[in-house]
C-alpha cells in the first residue's frame, strides 16, 4: 500500500458509518447476548441485526471487488472490523465467515464455482452464513499429517457424480447455519483418496445425512453460534471439488492468511474496549486517597505502555491485512505476526489494565473481564499460536533464502 498514515475521505466515511451501525445496533445486541442464558437463543439474537448489516452493504465489504463485492483494501477492511468488534466481536466473527470459506473458492474456484458459490452474498437482504469446516472433535494442528497419523479425519469418497462425505467439524462459527439445517456455504477439509481436499458444500445438500450434535456454551465470544456437526453419507456433486484432489493442504493454509490477520484487529478491538474502562476509572477514582489513580506513576506507566502496544498492533494488523488482500508477497509473515502477536499482546495488555483497576473488576457491572474473556480465545482460533501459527513461522524462517527484513520492504 501507498505509505500513509491518514485515512482517505473514502474511510473515514467508512470508519464513520461502521461506528454508527455500532453504536444503533451492536451495543444493544451485545446487552441482550449477555443477559440471555442459552447459548442457542442468545446467538440467534444476531440474526435481525445480521439483515441490517446486509442492507448496509457491510457484508460485500468482506467480497474482494473482483468477485462482486466492495472489499478494496485491507486497511478498509480493519476499519469496519474495529469498530464493529469494538461493540461486538462476535457478531463480526459471524458475519466475517465468507473471509475465509470463500478463500480457497477465490483462489482455485473455476469460474462457474465463484459464480455460484459467491453469489449468495452479494445480495441486498437477508442473512447468509458461510463456514469453513476445519477443525475436528481431538484436534485438526496435524491435519496435513500424511498416514500412520489420523491427519484430517473427515473423509469424501466418490460414488459416480457425487462425494460422499463422512465425519464430523468442530468450532467454526455457523457450522449449523442459524437453524441447525447448515449455513448457505460451507467449504469442508476432507481426506479424498487423491489427499487433503476441499469441497464446498451448499445448504440444500445438507438435507440428509446432516445433524448438529452439540451447540457450546462459550466462556467468551458467547453470541457466537458455535457447534459440532456431523455429515453421514452426505452427497455433494463431484463438480463441488475446489482445485485438484490434494490441493486442500495449501488452499486451507491460505484462506487462513485472512482470518489470522483479522485476529490482530479484533485484538486491538478488545484492548481499546479495556483501555477505554480502565482509563475512566483511573481518572474518576481516588480509591480513598487525595488524587485520582492517574497521577500514581505506577498506573501512569502501565497506562503508557499499553497504549503504545495499542497503536502497534493496530498499525501491524492494518499492514498484515492489506498485504493479504493485495496478495503481497509479505502476506503469510505479516499475517502471523498480526495473529500471533496481536492476540497474546491483547491478553497481556488486558490483564495489566486490570490490576490497574483491583478488586473492581470482578464486579459484574465492570467490562473489562468481558474484555478478557474474549482476548483469551484469539491465540487459540483461527489456527492457535502454539499447534499452528508459530509453527508456521518456524518453517517460514527455515526457507531457503528467507529474509528478515523481505517483509518491512527492507531488505
Amino acid at each position: 500500500m501507498p505509505i500513509s498514515f491518514d485515512l482517505t475521505d473514502q474511510q473515514e466515511a467508512l470508519k464513520k458509518g461502521a461506528r454508527q451501525f455500532a453504536d444503533t445496533y451492536l451495543h444493544d445486541l451485545s446487552a441482550q447476548v449477555r443477559s440471555t442464558p442459552d447459548p442457542l437463543e442468545r446467538a440467534l439474537l444476531a440474526r435481525p441485526v445480521f439483515e441490517k448489516a446486509v442492507e448496509a452493504g457491510f457484508l460485500k465489504g468482506l467480497i474482494p471487488m473482483p468477485f462482486g463485492g466492495l472489499a478494496s483494501s485491507g486497511v478498509d477492511a480493519a476499519l469496519f472490523v474495529e469498530e464493529f468488534a469494538s461493540a461486538s466481536p462476535d457478531f463480526t466473527i459471524s458475519l466475517a465467515g465468507p473471509l475465509i470459506a470463500l478463500a480457497p473458492v477465490y483462489e482455485a474456484g473455476t469460474p462457474e464455482q465463484i459464480a455460484r458459490f459467491v453469489a449468495p452474498f452479494l445480495v441486498d437482504s437477508g442473512s447468509p452464513v458461510a463456514a469453513m469446516a476445519y477443525s475436528e472433535p481431538g484436534g485438526s494442528a496435524n491435519f496435513d499429517a500424511p498416514p500412520p497419523a489420523e491427519g484430517t479425519r473427515t473423509t469424501a469418497i466418490l460414488d459416480g457424480d457425487h462425494w460422499v462425505l463422512n465425519g464430523e467439524k468442530i468450532w467454526a462459527s455457523h457450522l449449523g447455519g442459524w437453524d441447525g439445517l447448515g449455513p448457505d456455504i460451507m467449504s469442508v477439509v476432507c481426506r479424498t483418496p487423491g489427499g487433503v481436499s476441499i469441497i464446498v458444500v451448499e445448504r440444500e445438500q445438507l438435507s440428509t445425512g446432516f445433524s448438529v450434535e452439540e451447540v457450546y456454551d462459550l466462556p467468551g465470544l458467547k453470541g457466537c453460534l458455535t457447534s459440532r456437526v456431523k455429515f453421514d453419507n452426505v452427497r455433494i456433486p463431484k463438480s463441488n471439488l475446489i482445485g485438484e484432489e490434494g490441493q486442500g493442504v495449501q488452499l486451507t493454509r491460505n484462506a487462513f492468511l485472512a482470518s489470522g490477520a483479522s485476529i490482530g484487529t479484533f485484538s486491538v478491538a478488545a484492548m481499546r474496549q479495556a483501555f477505554a474502562a480502565a482509563f475512566a476509572f483511573a481518572t474518576s477514582e481516588k480509591r480513598g486517597g487525595a488524587v485520582p489513580i492517574i497521577d500514581h506513576q505506577a498506573v501512569a506507566d502501565v497506562l503508557t505502555d499499553v497504549k503504545g502496544k495499542i497503536e502497534a498492533v493496530r498499525l501491524l494488523s492494518w499492514r498484515a491485512l492489506d498485504a493479504v488482500m493485495s496478495q503481497h508477497p509479505s502476506a503469510l509473515e505479516m499475517a502471523l505476526h498480526a495473529k500471533i502477536f496481536g492476540s497474546e499482546t491483547a491478553v497481556a495488555v488486558i490483564n495489566d489494565l486490570v490490576k490497574i483497576v483491583g478488586v473492581e473488576a470482578y464486579n459484574p457491572s465492570f467490562p473489562i473481564l468481558r474484555y478478557l474473556a474474549d482476548a483469551t480465545a484469539y491465540p487459540i482460533i483461527e489456527g492457535s499460536n502454539t499447534g499452528v501459527r508459530r509453527r508456521q513461522m518456524h518453517d517460514l524462517m527455515r526457507t531457503v533464502g528467507w529474509d528478515p527484513l523481505a517483509a518491512s520492504g527492507m531488505a
